[in-house]
């Protein structure tokens, strides 16, 4: 019977976003597979995150590219960001989590993409007089993947609802960064 390598891999995030401390067994078990199958396909642990780490990363790209980040204003983009980027945000809560995959010289260069993108966001944004300029780019986007990886886990605990996650992240975040035009 032949291993369908992407399930394996979305049946372990949908696991590991719920409970990180997962084991190589419980996530096999997840995928339907012995857990010498699932070794087969990734050599250990630190194989099957970095499997994850490409996935999140395809899958947030993908999101990025749905939301047209270069169409209409800056935060009309981004809310559509937000919106995108919900049924990957708990992947990328868990690699969050995952220290080594942003230590040493082993770092994917594809986060240095998404964030140059992101960046990108708030950047255009701030030159159309809409975001604050006192809060740099890169801190925005830091914020806006600190707030999609808390609102997963709000969600996975129970304390949010889903229906409303989108929307308190976009309100939150916009909230923080627009430009008062009061003086």
């Amino acid at each position: 019977m032949a291993v369908d390598r992407a399930h394996v891999l979305e049946e372990a995030a949908a696991l590991l976003a719920r409970r990180s401390t997962s084991s190589m067994d419980e996530i096999a078990r997840a995928a339907g597979i012995s857990r010498a199958t699932l070794h087969r396909h990734f050599a250990g642990r630190d194989a099957l995150i970095r499997a994850l780490e490409q996935l999140g990363i395809e899958q947030l790209a993908q999101a990025m590219d749905a939301a047209r980040l270069d169409e209409d204003d800056a935060a009309t983009a981004l809310r559509r960001l937000v919106t995108e980027a919900q049924p990957v945000a708990g992947v990328l809560a868990f690699l969050f989590t995952e220290n080594q995959l942003f230590e040493g010289e082993e770092v994917n260069s594809g986060w240095a993409r998404l964030d140059t993108r992101i960046h990108a966001l708030f950047r255009r944004g701030q030159e159309e007089g809409d975001f604050r300029i006192d809060l740099s780019a890169t801190w925005l986007t830091e914020a806006f993947y600190g707030l999609v990886g808390a609102g997963a886990w709000a969600v996975q605990e129970g304390r949010v609802a889903r229906n409303d996650l989108t929307h308190s992240i976009a309100e939150l975040l916009l909230g923080g960064i627009r430009r008062s035009m009061e003086k």
